[in-house]
């Protein structure tokens, strides 16, 4: 028997359901890492048969983690645990090196790499003159292939003069110039995605997205970034520690 199956004990004598049990201490493995993202899970039976529970308890449990979002089911090919990401909200680090660190292969899909005009709430936030241009970049940000959002940036050109020299990580980029970011501002609200959005992120219409607007400042306090992410509530999970 798979050693990892040995931490999970279930107690018939609890209130608690044995399917629930058994649920939440599967997303506790997965969220440590027990489990890599595309690994594949035992299948009900075998699930059942090592843990010595029955089928349908097995299937409840594994409905459970699909519900979450942490496993996905392939017809014909099995149960395979999902990407995620657990981001801190207290914590600047870079979309690449978050995925890096928790083992993913992390992907820049571009849309747009271009110098553009930017509107007026880009012009305010990154305090721009009138005549000002910048640098936008957008793209699909993947882990293992799997989109986890949608981001959308804007540099003045003073920062990021030639935005196609951006391949993978931009903080990376900026810190090899010269010019990294050493603070940010965050905003986090839930927005429904429109079509367009939908089809990027590889969602239904309609369905509910994280956006966090971030502005990032140089170590002389000028602002230098304005990035709009888009990000899947499946994949994406976000924590504060709080202390008293």
């Amino acid at each position: 028997m798979d050693p990892r199956f040995e931490r999970l004990k279930l107690d018939a004598s609890l209130a608690t359901p044995l399917y629930l049990q058994l649920a939440r201490q599967l997303e506790l493995e997965i969220r440590s890492g027990e489990w890599r993202a595309g690994e594949a899970l035992p299948s009900e039976r075998n699930l059942a048969e090592a843990l010595s529970v029955s089928r349908i308890t097995a299937r409840n449990a594994l409905d459970q983690l699909a519900e979450s979002g942490l496993i996905r089911r392939d017809r014909g090919s099995g149960t395979f645990i999902r990407p995620s990401v657990n981001q801190s909200l207290t914590r600047l680090v870079s979309f690449s090196e978050m995925l890096t660190r928790r083992g993913f292969t992390p992907r820049s899909e571009w849309l747009l790499r271009d110098m553009d005009w930017p509107s007026s709430e880009e012009s305010l936030r990154l305090g721009l003159s009138a005549n000002a241009q910048v640098a936008r970049l957008k793209r699909l940000r993947l882990a293992d292939d799997v989109v986890m959002a949608v981001e959308e940036s804007c540099l003045p050109v003073s920062v990021l003069p030639e935005p196609q020299s951006v391949e993978t990580s931009l903080y990376k980029w900026l810190e090899a110039a010269g010019r990294p970011i050493t603070r940010a501002l965050q905003h986090v609200t839930a927005i429904n995605a429109d079509e367009n959005l939908a089809r990027l992120a590889d969602v239904p219409a309609g369905q509910a997205l994280l956006k966090i607007t971030r502005v990032g400042y140089l170590a002389d306090d000028t602002p230098a970034e304005l990035t709009v992410t888009y990000c899947r509530t499946d994949y994406y999970d976000f924590t504060v520690e709080l202390a008293r």
